[in-house]
């Protein structure tokens, strides 16, 4: 498994709805690895939804902004269960360096 030492000071905010199942299963990871993140919900909340917009280019979630400029997909359609860790952990480490 990673070390994910190179998560320790950054800032991760997830891009999250009350009732998406990916959104789920990233909470899950992160809760199990130790990863702390701020959640944003954008349901009533434009402000979120339009940085969402502009930051990711999509609206879909759950999406990880970090350290306020980059963003990373939450979730991978292309892999069975919709979530790769290794994937995530490369894709997080990538926006970080």
């Amino acid at each position: 498994m990673i070390d994910l030492k190179f998560l320790e000071g950054q800032r991760l905010e997830v891009f999250s709805t009350q009732t998406c199942p990916d959104c789920t299963r990233l909470d899950q990871l992160f809760a199990a690895r130790g990863v702390q993140a701020e959640k944003v919900y954008i349901e009533g909340n434009p402000e979120a939804t339009e940085a969402l917009e502009k930051g990711a280019g999509k609206r879909a979630v759950p999406f990880i902004r970090v350290n306020g400029t980059k963003w990373v997909r939450g979730y991978h359609v292309e892999h069975p269960g919709r979530l790769k860790e290794s994937v995530l952990w490369q894709e997080l480490a990538a926006a970080i360096s």
